[in-house]
């Protein structure tokens, strides 16, 4: 049997050509998501239990956490938040936390090159809030993700082993999204759907009912269709006119009988009931 003998920088590069190849024992993770109009970029490192006890035993209370594992969870946003009411400003940050049995204080930091919690500075940190742990389902891997998400609102959950952790994230998009409608309507090539959306965006937030109703108007002229003439009808109700919201809501509701949408017949019945209860 022959011998093969590979020259040891050949040896060298297969070698960290397999190396490259193994699983990390923490694989990368990361999750996005649109609070208001403000994107929202998680990326962490995501360990496992493996049968240990994790907080209070491999993460002593009161000590410096780096929210996951190799390098540090970071936390970009490209427009400014609050969380837990505090504001934090568009950028990128390092993300810590100091879990404890009773509080947990989460820690953005400006710094986004560290690599675990040695190289952490407190002058660095740009915002501390503290939140509740709660018991939770357990959950093997380090889990970040955004749940009840709401118009301008969203929740961040850090879950790991038996442990919830909540952070309220709001984004108000009331602003920009109205400068956005103006800005569309200016340009003078806004459509039907357009016009209507606009105006359920105002009344969905209780925002400028006469221009709700101005731009809803424009759309059931435009194109007369049962979910437009709905927002019409709901415009005409916000600003003190329940005769006319109710014609109209007739007329919404025998076209979405036509079109077969029981969604929308219902929709209609239930505030006709509501309006005439006035």
């Amino acid at each position: 049997m022959k011998r093969i003998f590979l020259p040891v920088a050949a040896a060298a590069i297969v070698f960290s050509a397999n190396a490259q190849d193994l699983p990390k024992a923490s694989p990368s993770g990361e999750v996005e998501q649109v609070v208001g109009l403000t994107k929202v970029d998680v990326e962490y490192s995501r360990p496992s239990v493996h049968g240990r006890e994790i907080f209070g035993g491999l993460l002593p209370y009161g000590k410096l956490w780096r929210l996951g594992a190799n390098a540090n969870t970071t936390f970009e946003i490209d427009g400014p938040v609050l969380i837990e009411g505090q504001e934090l400003e568009k950028g990128k940050y390092s993300v810590f936390a100091i879990p404890d049995k009773d509080s947990w204080t989460v820690i953005f930091n400006k710094n986004t090159e560290l690599w675990g919690e040695g190289d952490h500075k407190d002058e660095e940190d740009v915002l501390r809030v503290k939140v509740k742990p709660e018991a939770s389902e357990f959950t093997e891997t380090l889990n970040i993700s955004f749940d009840d998400v709401n118009n301008d609102m969203a929740r961040m959950d850090i879950r790991w082993d038996k442990t919830r952790v909540s952070l309220k994230i709001s984004a108000d998009a009331s602003e920009q999204a109205i400068a956005n409608i103006k800005k569309a309507m200016a340009a003078g090539d806004m459509k039907a759907g357009g016009y209507s959306s606009s105006a359920r965006f105002l009344l969905d937030r209780n925002m400028m009912p006469k221009e709700s109703l101005e731009w809803a108007q424009k759309a059931a002229d435009m194109d007369p269709k049962f979910y437009i003439l709905h927002t019409l009808a709901l415009a005409q109700a916000a600003n003190g006119m329940p005769k006319e919201a109710i014609a109209t809501a007739e007329k919404s509701m025998a076209a979405a009988k036509e079109a077969g949408n029981d969604a929308y017949v219902k929709m209609n019945a239930d505030k006709i009931k509501e309006w005439s209860s006035k």
